[in-house]
């Protein structure tokens, strides 16, 4: 995508969330991505880490607070309808992501649904699906595929859209060791691509991020990485700071710890 954004890519402040009948599950929350951060969020499971990408995209409304996304503010769904082009959101749950006959249309899709032309769309998946080592299931109905199989095509789907910004949620989850370091591997080849990525792995590869955030119910505490060597040390600095098919068409409570990349 043409267009970069040098500032804010996403803006959070004061948000507060929670669903019908239950207590506040985010308070507060804000967080700023700017260009080229890599943040690994991580929490225990419940706290709201997958809510906070929910709203992100617009998916959920707060009942408090405000989302800028690329310097504008989102409040209604016709404004994060324009941002959802620059977003590329990998759903938890690939079946919800998968509704097409075929793989291959299933990664078409969001290109074509953009106006691309269909030689160029097929061109671009197949791109996309041999970066991911998946050519193989092109022709096949995604109900046909291993729960991990459907995670790299989910994931193909996004990154044929070339996004300015992703949003993956588990991205590794259900994929054999093979498949994930092929899908690290793909991850770190996306230069300067801004990223959040939901995962409760504990141990990410090194160059895949920048930053840790670790979300509380109150707060989300994050660290400094700073490489030396062959290791990497943490520093703590305490900061305060129409659907789907849409993502085609995706007090302070809440301190971080940010992750600085650095060398001697």
């Amino acid at each position: 995508m043409s267009g970069l954004f040098d500032g804010p890519l996403i803006e959070l402040k004061d948000i507060h969330f929670n669903y019908l009948d239950s207590d506040e599950v985010l308070k507060g929350i804000n967080l700023v991505l700017l260009p080229g951060d890599r943040i690994h969020l991580k929490g225990p499971n419940g706290i709201g880490k997958s809510t906070l990408l929910y709203l992100i995209t617009g998916l959920l409304t707060p009942q408090k607070g405000t989302v800028h996304l690329f310097g504008k503010l989102c409040a209604a769904e016709k404004d994060f309808r324009s941002a959802r082009e620059k977003l590329g959101f990998l759903l938890q749950e690939p079946d919800h992501q998968l509704f097409c006959p075929t793989v291959l249309e299933d990664v078409c899709f969001g290109p074509l649904n953009f106006g691309m032309d269909r030689t160029r769309a097929v061109e671009k998946a197949y791109d996309i699906l041999e970066r991911l080592n998946i050519t193989h299931l092109s022709n096949r109905p995604p109900y046909r595929l291993s729960g991990g199989e459907k995670k790299l095509v989910a994931l193909a789907t996004i990154l044929v859209m070339d996004p300015h910004v992703l949003l993956l949620d588990e991205p590794f989850n259900g994929l054999d060791k093979w498949a994930r370091k092929r899908t690290e591997e793909v991850l770190m080849d996306l230069e300067g691509k801004a990223m959040i990525i939901v995962s409760h792995y504990e141990q990410m590869p090194r160059g895949l991020i920048n930053k840790n955030a670790f979300l509380r119910r109150d707060g989300i505490t994050i660290q400094d990485v700073v490489k030396n060597g062959s290791s990497t040390h943490h520093v703590p600095m305490m900061v305060n700071f129409d659907n789907i098919l849409g993502l085609f068409g995706v007090s302070c409570g809440f301190e971080m710890w940010y992750l600085k990349s650095t060398r001697n």
